[in-house]
């Protein structure tokens, strides 16, 4: 054999040798793809099916249905515990609730309800159970559905209940004030700036914020009020200072710092017509008014301030209507030119003191409608402040004032 026909049997051989060694590799990755598909298959096939069987969400849907709520946020109830089985909707009165209500609910993938989401169904009686069953048919979860209408508070204001905020982002912790019913239900109608007071309050107590629990009240525990720094941020925004205040309705986080007095939302539903409204205090300005550049107002000294509006809490077009805190600049303009407002309440005068001292204001004003009244068609805001011109950023750091045993009167 010459030396060339031996390499070219060699180089066959190499060349035979590697094209079966890729057939195999090809037939290897064949198999292998098709293992796969096989196992993923499986894999589905094989799949449990859901054995979770809760509602996540309940939503009365409808337009025509808000004139039932005192506010189109408590037509929906989100984000439901998986261990709570009792669904309350809070309504403005249950004398006018239509006996036939629809509820969508929000329900584990897979699981199904019954009585049907979106079915019309009559809470007038009481609860309504709905059965939710989980995708596999092997569990089940009982829930009571029902509608109900806030027994309000007696109107004397202890502030006795109150209750630590979860950490805010920064780690500080401030007080949160709510309301007993005589059914032993908590309301929580009382709100403060204080949420907006947490952007600046990085890993602070909750005596450090505007608006604070303390024990010695005048009987029991009392209310804070404190006019406090802004800091950095609120004189970036024109915010410089930060008013103790304490009111009925709700502070609405979203709008502080681009429209911050539309932050405050006073008002909540009342069944009766205020007279009067007393109660005791205890005040000691700021030394320094600032107004909101910071600049120091020579002889200016800060008041405290403490008011309350009686106003129909729905429109000609029978939408939602509520005051803010740029609605209140001007009482007497607001009374005057307002057609939703129907009385107004003020302390003329808080002259600073160290004790405790009683106050009074008298609701002058138009009578309302004894049927709406009834209805719950009007709303009570009541509002303390440690600076008048707080809503205006115009104040004097340091202006505190107390506040104890607060009483709503309704005979004339």
């Amino acid at each position: 054999m010459t030396r060339r026909t031996f390499f070219s049997l060699k180089t066959k051989n190499f060349i035979w040798n590697n094209m079966t060694l890729k057939k195999h590799y090809s037939i290897c990755t064949v198999l292998l793809f098709l293992a796969a598909i096989l196992c993923m298959a499986s894999c589905i096939k094989d799949e449990a099916a859901n054995k979770e069987c809760d509602i996540n969400g309940a939503h009365v849907i409808g337009d025509e249905y808000a004139q039932y709520f005192s506010d189109k946020s408590k037509m929906n109830i989100n984000n439901l515990s998986s261990t709570e089985t009792n669904i309350i909707f809070e309504v403005r009165s249950m004398a006018t609730l239509p006996n036939q209500l629809p509820i969508t609910f929000d329900v584990t993938p897979g699981a199904t309800i019954q009585p049907a989401s979106g079915s019309m169904q009559d809470f007038t009686k009481g609860p309504v159970t709905y059965t939710v069953t989980s995708q596999d048919g092997e569990w089940t979860r009982h829930y009571k559905v029902e509608f109900k209408e806030p027994v309000l508070p007696s109107f004397t204001f202890r502030f006795e209940n109150v209750e630590l905020s979860e950490k805010t982002t920064g780690g500080s912790n401030y007080h949160i004030f709510h309301e007993i019913s005589p059914s032993g239900e908590k309301y929580g109608i009382w709100d403060s700036g204080n949420k907006g007071a947490a952007l600046t309050l990085i890993g602070k107590q909750p005596d450090a914020f505007p608006t604070s629990s303390i024990e010695q009240g005048y009987a029991g525990k009392g209310v804070c009020l404190k006019t406090i720094s802004a800091g950095s941020l609120g004189i970036m925004f024109k915010r410089p200072i930060a008013a103790g205040s304490l009111f009925l309705g709700k502070f609405i986080i979203e709008q502080v710092l681009t429209n911050t007095l539309k932050s405050t939302r006073f008002g909540i539903p009342i069944d009766r017509e205020p007279v009067r409204v007393t109660g005791y205090y205890k005040y000691q300005p700021g030394e320094k008014f600032t107004d909101k550049d910071m600049t120091v107002v020579p002889g200016k000294t800060d008041e405290a301030s403490i008011y309350a509006v009686f106003y129909k809490n729905k429109d000609s077009q029978g939408n939602d209507y509520y005051l803010y805190g740029d609605d209140v600049l001007d009482l007497d303009n607001l009374l005057k030119n307002n057609p939703q407002v129907v009385k107004v309440a003020r302390v003329k005068s808080l002259p600073a003191t160290d004790q405790w001292s009683p106050f009074i204001m008298e609701f002058e004003g138009k009578d309302a409608d004894d049927k709406d009244v009834a209805a719950k068609k009007y709303n009570l805001a009541l509002v303390f402040s440690s600076s008048k011109d707080g809503a205006k950023f115009e104040g004097a750091i340091g202006s505190t004032l107390y506040i104890d045993e607060v009483k709503v009167s309704f005979e004339k």
